[in-house]
Order: C-alpha cells, then structure tokens, then sequence
C-alpha cells in the first residue's frame, strides 16, 4: 500500500517527465510563439521602383531590373554600367546625363525619395516593441530558423549565415524586422517563402547598410539608411531603395514583387502609357476635374472646344514631367452644352465629351 509521500515522489517524478519532453520538443520545433499582426508598409511613390537610390546605382553586366530604376538627387550620370536593354522599365533621373533611354522625372524622384523616408522612418518606430522570440532571434543570425509573421527586432547586426531562413505565413501576413546596422546574407543562402507568404509583405529596414552574398536569393522589401550592395549572382524578388547611398549590382536579377503572379494595381506608381481619362463628375456644374497620366516628359496641350469646334478654354500649355496630373475646368462663364477636351503630348492625342449642364 502507497503511503502519501509515495504518492507524491510519483507525482512529482511523472511531472518532471512533462516538462522534460515539453522542453526537448520545443528546442526542435521552429518558432511558434504568436505575434501582433502588422499591416504593410505603406511605400507611397517609392513602390513604383524596383531600385532607388540617392548617390550611385552601378552594375557590373549584365544585370536584369524587372520595374523602374530612380536615381536622386545624384545626376544621371552616376547611374553606371546599366544600360536600357537590362531594366524592363524605365531609368529616372533628374536630368539629361543619364544612360540612353532614361526619363527626366525631378519631381517624381524627389516625391519617391520623400515617401522612401517616410516608410523607413513607419518600419523604424512600429511596435509593440518586440521581445522574447521576436528581439535579437537567434542571437542576430536567423539562419535555419522558420519565422512566424510579426515585428523582429535586431539591436545590432542581423545576419543570415549557415543555413536557408523560412518565413511561413499566408497570403496577408506580414514581416517587419527592424535591424539598428548591417543585414548580411551569406552566399548561397535562400529566404524560402512558405504557407503562400508574397515578398510583397516583406519589409527589411536597415540602419545603416545591407549586403547580399554570392548567389543568393532573397525576398522582400529593404529600406536601407544607406547602401546596398548584392554580390555577383545574387537574386531578388522585392525592391532596393537606398535613402543616402547607393546601390550596386554585379549580374544580379531584381524583380518587383508579384510582377511574376499577380501585382496589385494599386502599387503601380508611374504610368505606362499616356492616357486622358475621362472628366469627373460628368455630366457637371460649373466645373470638373480632368486627369491625364504622361510616360514620359513632355510638352502637354490641353484645350475645350465647344460643338463647334471652336476653342473656349486652355487648360494646359507647358512642359510637364512624367506621372500622374490632373487639371480643372470652371465652366460658369459658359452655357450649358456639349464640350470637347483634347489632348496632346509627344505622339500622343486624345478627346474626351463634356457635358455641362446648369
């Protein structure tokens, strides 16, 4: 017959087995612990570049952009060894000392490098300030680790040596590490995307500056202080955007994300193509907003003519840069009828019908 005490060396020795297996199980599983879901980085104008940079965008050929390369303040010039035929976009630069085929875009470069600041600063301060699991993971090296989406904090160097790194999520989670210096990613290391996470919803904000090994292949968005650099081979599927430094390439491939699915549309900064939208509202009393998108810069002419096909009103008559404009017509000294605005820029003309109605 077991005496009390008996009872509870036997309780007490099943309780240490628990807890025995609970521990070994635990250092085998990846990490699991839960974190406060975050919502993406909202990129602004700087999501329209695959590549954005401050003083240097340089490559060693022959390296492939899928998306638009910028440039600023730094002159075209110091866009180097990349030519149009590697970048399946456009080359922006603040003015005519770029590569052949590259778009003067002062403004909208400035406008991206604003909201580059603007997004880095947004990853920099997130919080809830990330703890246990979530700060300094893996002492600073993720290598082999598979991490849940959430908020990761680095208070030095964040590095991925070793082995691959996973990141395991749907299709709307979302991964922000903010790393107070370096990233550096070892060669033929791989960010492996699982579960149906999209390296769209990958945010890397770097304090000072980020470096991708040989041959490696990376996924996400870095926003670095200062530099990146990818070494020969390396490939991503994300976007590089240098707030004061540069970016350098030596035969790499960068693509923007989801350029290979499916891109969300609302991400598309800068236009393709000229269009003249049609006026809104309308019909319209007295006045309407008319918007037109420019692919280039270009000399824009923007006038209304009446069912007649005389002109009533010029809207626009100037040089403009390439993106997304918008100009209004206050029709209250005109009577109520059929309008006509026509537009022209480059080899580019189009009309659209008015109607105003009092």
């Amino acid at each position: 017959m077991m005496t009390r005490a008996n009872v509870f060396v036997a309780c007490m020795r099943q309780t240490t087995r628990f807890l025995a297996t609970i521990i070994a199980t635990a250092l085998v599983l990846p990490m699991t612990a839960s974190a406060q879901p975050q919502p993406p980085v909202a990129l602004g104008q700087a999501s329209g570049f695959t590549v954005l940079a401050a003083s240097l965008i340089s490559s060693v050929p022959t390296s492939e952009i899928i998306g638009n390369v910028g440039l600023s303040p730094a002159t075209g010039s110091e866009i180097t060894g990349l030519t149009q035929g590697e970048v399946d976009g456009f080359m922006y630069t603040v003015d005519a000392s770029g590569p052949a085929g590259s778009v003067i875009a002062a403004e909208l470069l400035t406008a991206a490098k604003g909201d580059l600041t603007i997004a880095y600063n947004d990853a920099a301060s997130r919080t809830p300030v990330p703890v246990g699991d979530f700060l300094n993971p893996g002492v600073g090296n993720i290598g082999g680790m598979t991490l849940v989406p959430g908020l990761y904090r680095f208070t030095s160097t964040a590095s991925i040596t070793g082995s691959d790194v996973t990141l395991s999520g749907n299709a709307t989670d979302v991964w922000i590490f903010q790393i107070e210096s370096d990233l550096v990613v070892a060669n033929g290391i791989q960010v492996i995307l699982a579960g149906g996470a999209l390296a769209d919803n990958i945010f890397w904000q770097v304090g000072t500056s980020a470096t991708l090994g040989t041959n490696c292949v990376f996924k996400g968005t870095i926003l670095a202080d200062q530099s990146i650099s990818l070494n020969t081979g390396a490939t991503v599927e994300g976007r590089l955007q240098a707030s004061i430094g540069a970016v350098t390439l030596d035969a790499s491939i960068v693509t923007t994300p989801g350029t290979l699915s499916s891109i969300d549309e609302s991400y598309v900064a800068i236009p393709q193509m000229f269009t003249l939208h049609q006026n809104y509202p309308n019909p319209f009393n007295p006045s309407t907003q008319i918007s037109f998108d420019l692919a280039i810069q270009s000399h824009v002419s923007i006038a209304v003519f009446d069912i007649l096909g005389q002109e009533v009103a010029t809207l626009v008559d100037r040089e403009m840069e390439v993106g997304n404009h918008h100009t209004t017509w206050d029709a209250s000294q005109h009577p109520s009828g059929i309008y006509f605005v026509r537009m022209s820029a480059d080899n580019f003309t189009a009309s659209r019908k008015l109607a105003l109605l009092k």
